[in-house]
């Protein structure tokens, strides 16, 4: 379908579409000979004919084929989840290391999380196409990291309107966009990563607590949970299909990683917060890993956590140094995805957190 609209654009647009794209390009010998003649004939049509066909790639978010990204799992009626790679964002997977949902509401779609770069983001979308023939109307993006944001100009290029993030992650993410698309263009693919823009201008922020009517009754209540992994995190609850996306709070199956930034004793804090918010029987889709219900997510995650700390402490405790917390026995998960990268780095993380915590 993409392919047989632009067949529809004069012949005229090919030889343009790349000059438009990147200006340095070496040029075949039409374009030369039409710039030469707008140039002698002092004519303005080339450049408004370029700037026209600009505007067409604008609008299309994205133009490349469909990747074959995982296929879209329901989870419940009108819920259909992509589940993406147990490692981290690669080439290979086109940087989709995290979820991607897609709720289906009487007045339209809601979506949470923008997808990785517009690649990605166009991908999931002609899924949702091939699910319901309703539009896409509101977007959530979980925290201010490559994977929840990138795709973000792909959904405001095709028409969605309504885009919401936390206050501070809209401005982390603003602040970071440069770098972080260009150290994600250099590890997931250029290609796929070039045409995202920032639109952080285009959200509606919010501090706490976001409600958004989605019709037929029907609500998202968008939470700021706290930080721990980021410094703030964007869950949202949807009331009426007792339905939970925990954002990076919550992992199934893979191990969570505590990163740059990270911070284990606030992250069991907003875990904390965020199931005295919910009922016990909620289904759950975290943020890695494939859904589920909250007593998995927190053995996955909250109970890790708490485990390694008292392992941790107990170093500490005996006098020990950060080499000694790091072997501290981590086996029981070691059948866990990306253990062998993060068991030793989250508890060198949870060594140096307990200590500058005992100093404060």
């Amino acid at each position: 379908m993409r392919q047989a609209r632009l067949l529809t654009l004069p012949a005229l647009m090919f030889p343009l579409l790349a000059w438009g794209q990147n200006a340095a390009a070496s040029e075949d010998p039409f374009v030369q000979s039409a710039k030469t003649y707008a140039q002698e004939a002092q004519a303005d049509w080339y450049t408004t004919y370029a700037e026209e066909v600009a505007s067409v790639i604008k609008q299309q978010g994205y133009l490349g084929p469909e990747l074959p990204i995982p296929k879209a799992q329901k989870v419940q009626e009108g819920v259909y989840t992509v589940v993406g790679s147990f490692i981290w964002g690669t080439r290979e997977n086109f940087g989709l290391n995290n979820n991607l949902t897609a709720v289906m509401f009487d007045d339209g779609v809601f979506v949470y999380n923008a997808g990785p770069n517009p690649a990605v983001a166009y991908s999931f979308h002609q899924q949702i196409k091939r699910l319901t023939d309703k539009s896409v109307k509101w977007l959530a993006v979980e925290n201010n990291q490559g994977h929840a944001y990138l795709g973000s100009s792909y959904w405001w290029d095709v028409g969605v309107r309504n885009l919401y993030s936390q206050r501070l992650a809209n401005e982390n993410w603003e602040r970071s966009f440069p770098e972080d698309k260009a150290r994600y263009a250099t590890a997931r693919g250029k290609a796929i990563t070039d045409s995202a823009r920032d639109v952080t201008e285009h959200f509606t922020t919010f501090e706490d607590r976001k409600v958004i009517d989605v019709g037929g009754g029907e609500t998202v209540e968008l939470y700021n949970f706290g930080g721990g992994h980021t410094p703030s995190m964007t869950g949202a609850y949807v009331p009426s299909r007792n339905l939970l996306f925990t954002g990076d709070l919550g992992f199934n199956e893979r191990l969570p990683g505590l990163l740059h930034g990270s911070n284990v004793l606030e992250w069991m804090a907003s875990f904390e917060r965020m199931m005295e918010m919910v009922p016990d029987d909620v289904t759950v889709i975290p943020g890695h890993g494939t859904p589920s219900d909250l007593p998995t997510l927190k053995a996955r995650t909250y109970d890790y956590f708490a485990d390694l700390v008292e392992k941790v402490q107990a170093v500490i405790d005996e006098g020990g140094d950060a080499h000694a917390a790091q072997q501290v026995d981590q086996s029981e998960y070691a059948d866990r995805p990306v253990f062998e990268q993060l068991a030793k780095p989250n508890a060198l993380s949870v060594y140096e957190t307990l200590i500058a915590d005992a100093k404060n």
